[in-house]
């Protein structure tokens, strides 16, 4: 329990932090960061014992072009004021490197 005080401090706040939340459909098991409270190592090892990097050979090999249609299909949107679609930006990437 997170104890805080009212922004006036006249009143005193309790917030019980849940172990099990949902957003939508998805529940903390579901998250793409699954050491996001840090009860675990932040170390490559933590991570690949979590099962973090399960499967990312096989994602990179079906290629940039799969990768980022994928991501438009997600709907997934940037942090930036107008919410411009990550996949769409991606899209935009040159198709060959120039080394950098």
């Amino acid at each position: 329990m997170i104890a805080g005080w009212h922004k006036f401090g006249f009143a005193r706040a309790a917030i019980t932090v849940q172990a099990n939340r949902t957003y939508g459909n998805l529940q903390d098991k579901d998250r793409i960061f699954t050491n996001l409270y840090k009860d675990e190592s932040p170390f490559i090892q933590g991570a690949l014992k979590r099962g973090d990097w399960h499967q990312t050979k096989e994602i990179l090999s079906m290629g940039p072009d799969w990768i980022i249609d994928e991501i438009k299909k997600s709907g997934l949107r940037g942090r930036g004021g107008a919410g411009f679609p990550s996949g769409l930006k991606y899209s935009f990437m040159p198709k060959v490197s120039d080394g950098r």
